[in-house]
């Protein structure tokens, strides 16, 4: 395992940018070899396939679907198993990471490879987003990692600046968010809605997910915060939306508020009020069109109730949080002391404006 090589399960939403950045950057990420798992033999997928080869990557299927491949003009490198054998990091970015752990991955964890899952594979190990509690990660004893969902991103980047704040200590008394989730991607074609949806509360204690994760992600870093949740969905393809009400128990200004958010390098401030507007800068100018800020707060949004309430809205960039923390954690598996400096290459899709 002389070679770093880097394997990733997956080519939906999140799965096919991350092949793409992993390919393109490979060089400059100290990576030698990228490849990636596709389960499903399909003509329409081919272009994407053959889109990524390009960029360097290199397909690996099932044994049994093989020849399919072939047949399709995809021409696999690697066999599945064989894929995961090789590979010093595999980043599973398929709904059933849990099961792959049970299956596949734990047979390989002694032998000091890397895994990592993301936000919907709760328990699959370390909850981890970039920039809140790096700090916990442990080299050696973290083998598994679960990069959080998107909107928990958005969650805990607005706790961490605006409630913990730069002396990273307990001021909250209460969090409440309301996440506007967008129906689908654009690039899935089912699922959508015709009308506004509203979701259950299904846990007694958080609401919903989200709040959970958020809360479990503050837990490694011994924070024991009160975080609850609501989710709707929309109907729109473009971006999350997510109101905020932060009630802390010491009061601040609104002077303080900005200047904790314009300080730290993960959040953009926008004064575009439409996800429509904000999208097509990503589109314009992220990388795979996406914005790798972790949350864009909307400027005029944000309002101070009294001297200890922080209200305001925001919009989660899609996938760009999670590809962002996946990049990350992949790097310092790779190189624990140097990730960081590897991550240099993507400063210039965290905007502080957009």
């Amino acid at each position: 395992m002389g070679k770093k090589i880097v394997h990733v399960v997956g080519t939906g939403t999140v799965g096919e940018p991350l092949i793409g950045i992993l390919a393109t950057f490979r060089k400059q990420f100290g990576i030698d070899e990228v490849t990636f798992h596709k389960r499903t033999p399909l003509l329409t997928d081919r272009s994407k396939v053959i889109a990524v080869g390009q960029k360097g990557a290199k397909l690996c299927v099932d044994k049994d679907r093989w020849q399919s491949f072939k047949d399709m003009s995809m021409e696999p490198c690697y066999e599945a198993e064989e894929a995961i054998e090789r590979a010093n990091v595999i980043i599973d970015c398929t709904p059933v990471g849990n099961e792959n752990k049970d299956k596949y991955y734990k047979h390989y964890a002694n032998n000091g490879r890397g895994f990592i899952a993301q936000g919907s594979e709760f328990g699959f190990g370390k909850m981890y987003a970039r920039g809140v509690n790096d700090q916990v990660l442990k080299r050696g004893s973290d083998q598994f990692i679960q990069v959080v969902s998107c909107n928990t991103h958005n969650l805990a980047v607005l706790i961490d600046t605006i409630a913990l704040g730069p002396e990273k200590e307990n001021n909250l008394e209460e969090s409440r968010f309301v996440c506007m989730r967008r129906a689908n991607d654009l690039s899935q074609e089912g699922d959508f809605i015709p009308a506004p949806e509203v979701e259950k509360h299904d846990d007694p204690r958080f609401g919903t997910h989200q709040g959970r994760d958020a809360y479990h992600l503050f837990k490694t870093l011994d924070l024991d915060l009160d975080i609850y949740s609501s989710v709707l969905k929309l109907n729109t393809q473009y971006m999350h939306t997510i109101y905020f009400d932060l009630k802390l128990r010491r009061a601040i200004s609104m002077d303080e508020v900005m200047r904790r958010i314009t300080m730290n390098r993960r959040i953009a401030l926008t004064s575009k009020k439409s996800t429509a507007a904000v999208f097509s800068f990503g589109r314009d100018h992220g990388l795979f069109g996406r914005i790798l800020s972790q949350t864009v707060i909307v400027r005029q949004s944000l309002a101070l109730r009294g001297d200890r309430e922080v209200i305001g809205m925001c919009f989660t960039p899609q996938d760009g949080n999670p590809l962002l923390s996946s990049i990350a954690a992949t790097l310092w598996f790779l190189y624990p002391d140097s990730y960081d400096n590897l991550l240099d290459n993507l400063r210039p899709y965290f905007f502080q404006e957009i």
